[in-house]
Formats: C-alpha cells, structure tokens, sequence
C-alpha cells in the first residue's frame, strides 16, 4: 500500500467520502391532529434553542374565484393589525423577544411563519403574536387600503418587467379559464374593486382550524410541541377543508402570442400542464429536466442554445408541480435579432430529448448531482419546515425524504424517455414572445 503523508490524509478522507454512498436518513416525523381538526407535524431539533413554525392554509390564489388578489391580498393583511395589537405594536412585541414573523401566499397554499427562540419570555411571546395573527385579524380600512395601493404600484412595475409580462401570459396560455391562469397577485382592476369585508369573508372561509396544517421544527419536546400546536389553532372555529380544485386541461394544440415589449432582448417562454406533487411521474420527470434544462450550465439546453450558438447567455426548462397539473416551462433570453433560431433550437432540443431520453452517462451524472446535494436541501430548520409544508399540505407520505435519493437512484434511462414521451409534447406547446418586433425574423417550431 503506497505511504500517505499525513499532511495529506485528511485529503485523502474527504476524497473517499464524495465517492462513497453513505446511508443517509431524513428527519424523523411526528404526526397528530389538535381537537379542532388541525394537523400537526413535528420535528425535534435539539441542536440549537430555536423554534421555526408554519401555520399553512389550502387558501391560495386558486380561492379567488372571480377576484385575483384576494388571497393574497388577505394573507398579506394578517401583519398589520390583530386583536388589540396595531402593525407597529406587532412589530415592537416580536423584536424585543427576537422574533420573526412571515407570511406569504401562492396558487395552492398561504401560510404564517414565525421563528424564535424556545427560551421564555421569546417562546411565549412569538406563539402568542401569531395566534393572534392568524386567527384575529384586524383588517382595518386604513391598513387595507395602503396595502391596496402598495399592491397597485408593484402590479405597474411589473409591467415594465418584460419578463413579468411573459411568464403571467404564459400561465393564461397554459390554464385559459382555469384559476392558475391569474396571477396571485391579481390585477389592477381586480384588486382595486377588491373592499376590506371580502378579505374578512376570504378569512372567515378558509382560516379555519380544517383546513389548517401546522408545522414545527425546533428544539421542544413532544409535548411542549402538542401544547403550542393545540394553542396556535385554538381560537380558529373549525369549519371546513377547502374542496378540491378543478382538473387542469391538457393543451389541444399548440399557441404562439407575440407581445411588443421595448426591451433590449426578446424573451421567448414555452409551457404547458406538467405534473402534480405526488404524480406517478414524478422521480423520472423531475431527473429528466434536471438533465434537459434544470441543471444550470451542464444541461442539454445550455449546451445547444449557449455554449454550441452562443444564443442566449442563460436558458432553463422546469417543472413545478402543484395539487393538480402545475406548468413545464422553458425559457430564455437573447438578442431580438436571432430570436426565431434560438426559439427553434429550444424546441428541437426539447423535441429530439422527449423523443429519445437521456444516455447512460447523463443520467448517471444527474443522480449524482442530485441525491449528493440533497443533504443541503435540509441544511437548516427552515428548510426542514418548507419541506414538511409541502409533505403535510400535498399529502405525501412521511417517509419522503428517507427515500428521495433511493428513488432517484432507482430512476432509468428507459423511465425517462417513457415519462417524457407520454407527459411532454412539444407540438401543443404554448408559447409567449416579448419583446421588439424584428420584421426579419420568423416563428420558429418543431419540425421546420
């Protein structure tokens, strides 16, 4: 055996780490529901004093029926005043004691966050401020209609967002009368006929205690943590879970939409349904884009449209799955000139990949990729919560995360190229092009 120095062992250690495939466990769940019908799950983390907790709500954009911004608009209200407490005593409260308060809001879900301290007075404090948050709003007409203005100057800028503009047009290509086509964020017409009693009737509906999911990681013991969960919902009424979304329609053809724009680039978007959290299809989509376009500089589009043409200096593809089909897109910028030569290298790219897979090699260095940055993914408690949000919310089962590297590894050529082949067709393709017009160039698509 060859003499290693000492100096250099270490080195030799880490070496044979990268290589080795260690077994490696997720965090350990724990389940239960509060009286009032919330489900509960925690994750002990003794490491350090702190609490992260997700209140999550089925009371996403996908609520708003025949008022885009709604939800948003709601769950961005809860902050500025609850019970007897105004934005600025709020705010006073939580800083004394170190904490932080969050929220937000997508097409699915919203949620209330807090982190802080599991040392008295902090613990307290912070569990009672969001209790008090999410249950006792105040929604105030002077703090509803700053946040409706505040709301209304954002919508504006991101008209002047080529990119903005795109993927919102996009998403109306893609879902038409389905509610994932609105922006959650609505639009200015929507949210300005929007009046603080609906945000009071959005809240009435879906902020109750069953259609509410708690979640927890920090350093609590089991019963300290049944204690906060039951006292975090406890002033919630019960009510009712949300009912199920509407089916996602596939595309019955393909579509392109031209939107002038004066920007310095065009913007060239493509998408359609893709697939929901849990599908079947999941492992071997979700490793096929990594290969195709989810792997930043050593994907396949990255090597056709940027390193081979020179066409674009950033181009991606992705899925994001959400209850019902969430959208595969693509995307890329470039100089308005070659816009219809790097649009037809992206759909051929695409094209020959849906039709053939990936090889051997590809897909060996793509689970690499993944299931040894996995780890990352649960790096922090934070992480840990965003995580247990989306095993509680979409009902997946406990054991996900113990088993996301073995079911990438046991993804294969063949599964790919069969999940690609059936889910994706690159012929109804909705596509959306922002940017200056240039008479010279032409639409691009697949076959031509």
């Amino acid at each position: 055996m060859k003499f290693v120095k000492p100096g250099r062992r270490w080195l030799l250690w880490v070496l044979l780490g990268l290589v080795a495939t260690p077994l490696w466990a997720g965090p350990q769940i724990q389940e239960w529901k509060t009286s009032n019908g919330a489900r509960v799950l925690f994750v002990q983390a003794p490491e350090l004093p702190i609490l992260d907790v997700q209140v999550v709500f089925d009371a996403g954009s996908a609520r708003d029926a025949a008022a885009p911004g709604l939800a948003s608009l709601t769950n961005a209200l809860l902050s500025q005043g609850a019970g007897e407490w105004s934005a600025d005593a709020i705010a006073e409260r939580l800083a004394k004691v170190g904490a932080q308060l969050g929220s937000g809001s997508l097409r699915d879900m919203a949620w209330v966050s807090m982190r802080t301290l599991t040392r008295e007075p902090a613990l307290e404090v912070a569990m009672e401020t969001l209790a008090g948050v999410v249950a006792r709003p105040a929604f105030e007409q002077e703090d509803f209609e700053r946040l409706r203005k505040s709301t209304l100057v954002s919508l504006r800028q991101d008209e002047q967002e080529p990119g903005s503009v795109g993927m919102k047009a996009l998403y109306r290509q893609i879902y038409g009368q389905h509610p994932y086509a609105s922006d959650p964020a609505g639009t200015q017409a929507s949210v300005g006929s929007l009046k603080a009693a609906d945000l009071r009737g959005f809240h009435q509906r879906y902020y109750v205690a069953a259609n509410a999911l708690v979640v927890m990681v920090g350093d609590l013991r089991r019963e300290q943590a049944e204690r906060i969960g039951a006292e975090l919902v406890a002033a919630l009424p019960t009510g009712e879970r949300a009912g199920p979304v509407p089916a996602v329609a596939e595309l019955s053809q393909g579509s392109t939409e031209r939107l002038a724009f004066p920007s310095t680039q065009t913007h060239i978007y493509a998408g359609q349904p893709g697939m929901r959290r849990g599908d079947p299809d999941y492992f071997p989509l979700y490793v096929g884009n990594h290969i195709l376009g989810g792997s930043g500089l050593v994907s396949l589009l990255s090597e056709e449209v940027r390193e081979k043409r020179g066409l674009s200096y950033s181009v991606y593809s992705s899925f994001v799955p959400m209850r019902d089909l969430g959208p595969f897109v693509l995307g890329l910028q470039t100089k308005t000139s070659q816009a219809g030569e790097a649009q037809k290298v992206l759909l051929e790219t695409l094209s020959r990949f849906a039709e053939g897979g990936p090889s051997e090699e590809e897909l060996k260095a793509a689970k690499q990729n993944i299931t040894g940055g996995f780890p990352l993914r649960l790096a922090s408690n934070s992480k840990i919560v965003q995580n247990l949000a989306s095993i509680g919310f979409y009902g997946l089962p406990l054991d996900y995360l113990d088993r996301f590297n073995e079911r990438v590894e046991a993804v294969t050529v063949e599964q790919v190229r069969d999940a690609f082949h059936r889910r994706i067709d690159p012929r109804r393709l909705a596509v959306v092009i922002v940017g200056p017009k240039d008479d010279g160039d032409k639409v691009a698509r697949v076959g031509e």
